[in-house]
């Protein structure tokens, strides 16, 4: 009775959480690699054998060949990648400016100002879209990557400030009464704390990338020319009315999703402990 009851205890801690993790991980990478197996295939395999590995019979480069013939997609690539890294740059060191000033100092208002500026989460950007278009073209900022810059680093920064503040909060305050003492100015005490909840920073990092990288709404309508269009914009040239070019369509995104992957794959391990620190303790 007592193995039995082991053999449960061992299943149900170490076997049953492998089994779900195998299953969470195979759902989120199908979707995955059927655009990337579909991508490598000719037009008819893709609506004859969507979910069939490219064979000799069926594989083609046709898509990623359309890619770079009809469209200046490298420079489609190198504007979301201005546009995402710069964006994400601003939104990282103001939100934790921010958010170490909100963490650290207490003044009439903290509480009030903290949620403020957290209201960003809970109210979408798009809403303001209008208003933001009628101030983009009194700036003369329209169809420049300046404009989509200042539009995702304002999207950005209450989640990041959110976030950040709610760790740099768990930083004990001995060490920065410590460091305080010894003479260090302020902004050393931020370099101090920042490596710190660095976990944080970067699932803050990994979540504000997403929603720029794959946006089409603010390109749509803030850089639709040829000079600023970033690369989902650029897929949607290959999606027609009435004929699409599904080659193309799945190579571009393809090639859209490779900074992605890699940015995971990348932060991954700072990814998971910014999630769950303070889950067990």
């Amino acid at each position: 009775m007592k193995k039995t009851h082991n053999r449960g205890y061992k299943f149900s801690q170490y076997v049953l959480p492998q089994i779900i993790l195998l299953a969470y991980t195979v759902l989120a990478l199908f979707p995955i690699v059927l655009i990337i197996q579909n991508s490598l295939k000719t037009r008819k395999a893709i609506f004859k054998a969507p979910l069939t590995p490219p064979l000799p019979g069926t594989f083609s480069l046709e898509g990623y060949q359309t890619v770079f013939e009809r469209s200046n997609f490298q420079l489609y690539f190198v504007n979301s990648l201005v546009v995402t890294v710069v964006s994400i740059l601003l939104v990282l060191f103001l939100g934790a400016m921010a958010a170490y000033a909100l963490a650290e100092y207490k003044f009439p208002g903290n509480t009030l100002l903290g949620l403020y500026l957290a209201l960003g989460i809970m109210i979408p950007i798009r809403l303001g879209t209008v208003s933001i278009l009628r101030l983009v073209v009194s700036m003369g900022l329209i169809d420049t990557l300046t404009a989509l810059i200042l539009v995702y680093s304002a999207q950005g920064l209450p989640l990041t400030i959110f976030v950040l503040q709610q760790f740099m909060q768990q930083v004990p305050r001995e060490l920065k009464e410590a460091a305080r003492i010894d003479g260090a100015s302020e902004y050393r005490i931020f370099g101090l704390v920042l490596p710190l909840v660095r976990p944080a920073v970067a699932t803050v990092a990994v979540f504000v990338m997403i929603p720029i990288w794959n946006d089409l709404w603010f390109p749509l309508i803030l850089a639709p020319g040829e000079k600023t269009r970033t690369v989902t914009y650029g897929a949607q040239q290959f999606l027609g009315q009435f004929v699409s070019d599904w080659n193309a369509v799945l190579s571009s995104l393809t090639l859209a999703m490779i900074p992605i992957l890699l940015l995971y794959i990348l932060f991954s391990r700072q990814l998971i402990r910014g999630i769950t620190a303070g889950a067990v303790k």
